[in-house]
């Protein structure tokens, strides 16, 4: 059989993709974009607003190169430390456990909490193999015990998820003759504190629980 007749089965070979078609993969990264929506997204740029592609693209590579991760309560920042770690109008006496950044930023909106934070980047989730070293469990136990936190509040999301990690962690973190307490149930079950309204945020920081023994 020569190579002619050899080749005649084989798949013909598949074109790469095309600029257009890169750019709706890569835009499918974002939460809830699918396919779709991907490329309704990128002809929208290419045809409507190619300056404003210009400036995303060049303000993701911006944000990517600098943004990196405060030193004492693991936000995002561009300088070691964070604004809010820096301030010394802060209440340090007092630590706030979040799941993201968003959530941070949405006690803050509050106006009903003075003082710092750390932020997990994530929770417990055994089935998708975050465990305490990716939401950095050893940051927050030595965070925690600088002998100047008094109370951590465990403001993580009212999921299963976030349940199970609030347990874990205020566990923990009472063996360590901390105050330890869980928002209130002002949030609902199931919410994530992204998209809960300001005033019920407020409510629930006011009314949070003990987790364990006083010390």
């Amino acid at each position: 059989m020569n190579a002619r007749d050899a080749g005649a089965g084989s798949a013909p070979p598949r074109d790469p993709l095309s600029r257009l078609e890169e750019l709706a993969r890569a835009l499918r990264c974002l939460p809830g974009v699918g396919p779709k929506a991907a490329q309704r997204m990128a002809l929208h740029l290419l045809q409507h607003d190619r300056d404003g592609a210009q400036r995303l693209a060049q303000a993701l590579v911006d944000a990517t190169r600098t943004v990196r991760h405060c030193e004492r309560c693991n936000t995002f920042t561009e300088a070691t430390l964070c604004a809010l770690c820096q301030s010394n109008k802060r209440d340090a006496t007092q630590l706030c456990v979040v799941e993201t950044p968003a959530d941070l930023l949405m006690v803050e909106q509050t106006q009903a909490y003075s003082g710092l934070y750390f932020v997990l980047m994530g929770r417990l989730s055994p089935l998708d193999g975050i465990g305490p070293k990716e939401i950095r469990l050893e940051r927050l136990l030595q965070r925690a015990s600088d002998g100047v936190v008094r109370e951590v509040i465990l403001a993580t999301n009212f999921t299963n998820e976030g349940e199970a990690t609030a347990h874990y962690l205020g566990e923990l973190l009472a063996a360590r003759e901390l105050r330890v307490t869980r928002l209130a149930r002002g949030v609902p079950v199931g919410g994530e504190l992204e998209y809960v309204d300001a005033g019920t945020l407020a409510q629930a920081l006011r009314e949070r629980r003990n987790m364990g023994s006083e010390p």
